[in-house]
């Protein structure tokens, strides 16, 4: 068998082995999982040291260029099915595991009097080795991760429709980085020559690609999901905040929002709003505050039921959310009175966007036969800070009864004193 049809092959069998296993996690738990990867560790940082296959661009090691390109794609797969809390999990587990090997062999040697059976001697020397190995290799796979996550994601947000593309990308990228620094740590422990650096990136390379087809195939026609995205972070802040991303995104879709008209509730608006104003205002950009009140609303009620009262609310939030422009922020304040908070919006422009909010309410066709509404609307714009949502509040609300003593279905307007 050539050099690198066994590598092929081997690679073949370990991804298709621990996807096996990661695609039973369900029936028998993540436990079975995590302990086959730390089997293994121990396995590919020996061969990484040790066992070499001759290839015409260079040496190749199959604990190196299988084992671990194939276990950094499997921690990807594991981030994509799971969160950044289960992948980081092992990744610990197999560092103070390491740390813990070297520490009792150096107990070990505290024993002079070692018992000696024929044909076996203790060597404590390439214990030692290996463990400096496995521990240098580990903490490069805690930043591997890190930076393959990262990777990953920012990749997600310029090309998320090339999956296959967005995973190769990152493999390479982070595979490049480890090749380099794993050497490093060989050569000085075992001096392998220059030739396994070059050479290994090579394989590397190829490894990437061959991985990446497996894990899209995987993600594809295995186990089916769209990954979530997220920007940059710090470095060491990087895993504690991406260890509750998708648990925070997941809640944010269960909270937060008003079970009636689906837009964001007023829980979510005294969360927010004071933070949406600062950060305009500390951007020396404008901030307006529109307060939205179904005209009438209690006689829909009255003379329609309040089945037809709700469905009013929602053909409501539905024309104001598809009229409002795509950063700005619309709740239900409550009742039939809705908020909507609009980032770099002069007093002027407000007062347009407001008008066209009340006029698409106008001409909107509401779900129920024979039954119209429209919206009074009070807005107020801060320029400069601070300001306090309070005071926007009151301004907005006072411009509203303005509206509605002027006859409704009408905007007012005016700047917030700061």
């Amino acid at each position: 068998m050539t050099g690198a049809l066994l590598l092929i092959l081997q690679a073949v069998i370990y991804f298709v082995t621990m996807a096996a296993v990661f695609r039973s996690r369900h029936q028998f738990g993540i436990g079975i999982f995590v302990c086959v990867l730390g089997v293994m560790h121990f396995l590919e940082t020996y061969l990484a040291a040790v066992f070499f296959v001759q290839l015409p661009f260079g040496l190749i090691s199959p604990g190196s260029t299988v084992m671990f390109s194939g276990k950094l794609m499997i921690f990807l797969l594991l981030y994509i099915k799971e969160d950044a809390e289960t992948v980081r999990q092992p990744i610990y587990g197999l560092l103070v595991g390491n740390c813990l090997m070297v520490v009792l062999a150096l107990i070990l040697r505290l024993y002079s009097s070692v018992a000696e059976l024929p044909g076996y001697r203790p060597n404590l020397t390439f214990l030692d080795d290996m463990g400096i190995l496995m521990i240098w290799g580990t903490a490069l796979l805690f930043f591997d991760s890190i930076a393959l996550i990262l990777i990953y994601e920012k990749l997600g947000q310029r090309i998320a429709n090339t999956l296959l593309k967005r995973i190769f990308l990152s493999a390479a990228i982070v595979l490049t980085f480890d090749q380099l620094m794993f050497f490093i740590g060989l050569h000085l422990v075992s001096g392998v020559p220059i030739s396994a650096l070059y050479g290994g990136w090579i394989a590397k390379m190829a490894a990437a690609a061959l991985y990446s087809a497996l894990l899209v195939g995987y993600l594809r026609f295995i186990e089916t999901s769209k990954p979530a995205l997220a920007g940059p972070e710090p470095l060491l802040q990087v895993f504690d905040r991406l260890t509750f991303r998708h648990r925070y995104e997941d809640l944010l879709q269960k909270t937060g929002k008003d079970i009636l008209t689906g837009t964001s509730d007023r829980g979510q608006f005294e969360a927010v709003a004071q933070s949406l104003i600062d950060q305009a205002l500390a951007e020396r950009k404008p901030v307006s505050l529109l307060m939205i009140d179904i005209d009438h609303f209690k006689n829909i009620n009255d003379q329609h039921g309040h089945v037809t009262g709700d469905n009013v609310l929602k053909d409501v939030a539905r024309s104001l959310g598809s009229s409002l422009r795509s950063g700005d922020r619309l709740f239900r304040y409550g009742g039939e009175e809705f908020v909507a908070i609009c980032h770099d919006l002069d007093r002027a422009d407000a007062a347009t966007l407001a008008e066209r909010l009340r006029a698409n309410v106008e001409a909107t066709t509401f779900v129920e036969p024979g039954v119209r509404a429209t919206v009074s609307i009070g807005v107020t714009t801060a320029d400069t800070g601070p300001v306090s949502t309070e005071q926007m509040i009151r301004d907005a609300d006072a411009r509203l009864y303005s509206a509605k003593r002027l006859g409704r279905n009408r905007v007012e307007s005016a700047p917030v004193a700061s």
